[in-house]
Formats: structure tokens, C-alpha cells, sequence
């Protein structure tokens, strides 16, 4: 979990990869209107992503029911939708991706193959609650090597 740029796609399928389990990416479960208003610099609403954070509960419910291994990389920006995605797997496990907001800027600036525009950065920054420690989040620091920190969350995964 984390804003826009911060690497959730790019650790998450490196993660998935290294565990021998599926990646889902929380993007491909957009609505096109969610998609088309996203790449017009408009953020979404709580509302707007009501139907997305179901289909995803949906499938963390679906591959906990199967017994079966997911790392589903998603934005998850506050508690009231991460607690939407416990609905699917009570014993979820957050990583929260964090880097400085600079460099996360500067991804996105470079980006050429997402339809999330660099403007709405602020608005996910603005919008992002933090894990708490009731969460027990796994943290790391995007500004370190995708190699470090999947190895890292790789340990975490077999201890846990």
C-alpha cells in the first residue's frame, strides 16, 4: 500500500515472484470511470472507489477461501478502506511503501505507462492515513533497491 509512485506494483509482483504466490495489481480492477478520471487529474472519491475496494475484498475473500497465497499491491490510502479489505482477509498483512515525496515525484514524472497523471500526487498525500500500530504494518523505504527490500520482506514473510 501507499500513494502513487511509491513502487507498490513494481515490489509487489518482485514479492509475489519470491513467494511463489499470485500478484494482483489493485489498478487493473478500476472502473473505466474511475480510470478516465484519474487520467483527467480528478481524484476519487470515497464513493468513486466503493466498487473497486469490494472487488478487491472479493478477491482477497476468494484466494484466503482457496487457501492459496495473494500480493495484491493497492493504494489502501486510508483505514476505512483498508479495514474494507480485511472484510475479504482478516489476517491481512499491510506493507506500507513510503519514499521521500520528491523522488515519488520524480517516478511519476518519468512514468510513461500509468494513466495516473503526476498532479494528483498532493491529493493522495493529503488523503493517505498512515498505518497505525494497531495494523502492525510492515514498513519500508522505496528510496532503497527493489533486491533489499523484497529480500527484507521475504524474511518478514517466513517468520511470520
Amino acid at each position: 500500500m501507499g500513494v502513487a509512485g511509491v513502487g507498490k506494483s513494481l515490489i509487489g509482483s518482485r514479492l509475489a515472484s519470491a513467494l511463489g504466490v499470485a500478484f494482483a495489481d489493485g489498478d487493473d480492477f478500476h472502473s473505466a470511470e474511475n480510470v478516465a478520471k484519474m487520467a483527467a487529474g480528478i481524484p476519487l472519491t470515497d464513493t468513486d472507489r466503493a466498487g473497486w475496494l469490494a472487488a478487491l475484498a472479493a478477491v482477497l475473500a476468494d484466494t484466503r477461501r482457496a487457501h492459496d497465497g495473494l500480493v495484491l499491491a493497492c493504494s489502501a490510502l486510508k483505514r476505512m478502506y483498508r479495514d474494507i479489505l480485511r472484510h475479504g482477509a482478516p489476517d491481512l498483512q499491510l506493507i506500507f511503501l513510503t519514499a521521500p515525496e520528491p523522488l515519488v515525484a520524480a517516478r511519476l514524472e518519468t512514468r510513461t505507462d500509468h494513466y495516473m497523471p503526476p498532479s494528483l500526487l498532493a491529493s493522495q498525500l493529503a488523503t493517505l492515513e498512515p498505518p497505525t500500530a494497531d495494523e502492525s504494518p510492515w514498513i519500508c523505504d522505496t528510496s532503497e533497491s527493489p533486491d533489499a527490500i523484497v529480500a527484507r520482506l521475504v524474511a518478514l514473510a517466513r517468520t511470520a
